[in-house]
């Protein structure tokens, strides 16, 4: 049997310990709820600095932002298709004035050329495409005799590689310089053959009866062939011209002279 001093000491310590058990819970859910308002404040001020930094408007703007995004790859996607068909034009506005080059070189190579050697000359484009939106043309002229056409280039005659040089200038500003009204040529009849110096000579002249409508039309040429002006006077397509001479102190003088005095 247990004695009565034993007994009621285990009753003291059984007392005890439930007390301080009592007191471990009080201060835990006092710590509990110290937590929970420490949390709630913690929440609270991360939310009012949130909204002080604009981060509370974060679906609107993730919305504008979408908008944008979603704009610009419209945008994308059309400036694509306009630059393939931007594209695709001028290939085939290229192609078209090639085209028109190469008749008006022929009209005039069969009107001024009076060799058998060649029937015609023509520009030849030759495509590169260097990168996916990059490309890049490449011309050569090349002289034909029946259905053969050889490099022009090194193959010729000075007195041809001059005709087919103005031919080329002549049929470039007939395609693309007619609301321009001036054709300047200088020095045409170099390394020329009085043959073909007298078909060049004609070949201008077509070309002044052609543009004589033109508001503004002006035929400038610079040259010391006076017999090639004298056939362009004969035309009555020229009205005067002007001498560059030396005066007696070695100065240049410009004086404008009348057709009538080649006519002479």
């Amino acid at each position: 049997m247990i004695s009565f001093p034993l007994a009621f000491c285990v009753l003291a310590a059984y007392s005890t310990i439930v007390r301080k058990h009592k007191q471990i819970q009080d201060q835990q859910e006092q710590i509990q709820r110290l937590k929970s308002a420490a949390i709630e404040m913690r929440d609270e001020q991360l939310h009012k600095q949130l909204e002080e930094d604009q981060y509370g408007k974060a679906e609107e703007l993730h919305r504008n932002k979408m908008i944008e995004m979603r704009t610009t790859q419209l945008l994308s996607k059309d400036l694509k298709l306009y630059e393939e068909a931007l594209d695709q034009a001028i290939v085939k506005f290229h192609s078209m004035k090639m085209d028109e080059i190469n008749q008006n070189i022929r009209d005039l190579w069969h009107s001024t050329y009076r060799g058998q050697d060649i029937e015609y000359i023509e520009i030849r484009s030759e495509v590169e495409e260097r990168s996916e939106r990059r490309r890049s043309y490449n011309y050569r002229v090349v002289m034909m005799r029946g259905d053969a056409d050889v490099n022009m280039r090194g193959r010729c005659s000075a007195g041809q590689k001059v005709l087919a040089s103005l031919i080329i200038r002549l049929a470039l500003a007939e395609a693309f310089c007619l609301d321009c009204g001036i054709l300047a040529l200088d020095e045409p009849t170099t390394n020329l053959d009085r043959e073909n110096i007298e078909s060049l000579a004609d070949a201008l002249v077509e070309i002044i009866r052609t543009r004589s409508q033109q508001r503004h039309f002006q035929l400038l040429i610079i040259t010391h062939d006076e017999d090639f002006v004298q056939l362009l006077v004969r035309s009555g397509c020229i009205q005067h011209f002007y001498r560059i001479s030396k005066n007696q102190d070695q100065n240049s003088k410009i004086t404008k002279q009348s057709t009538a005095f080649l006519s002479v």
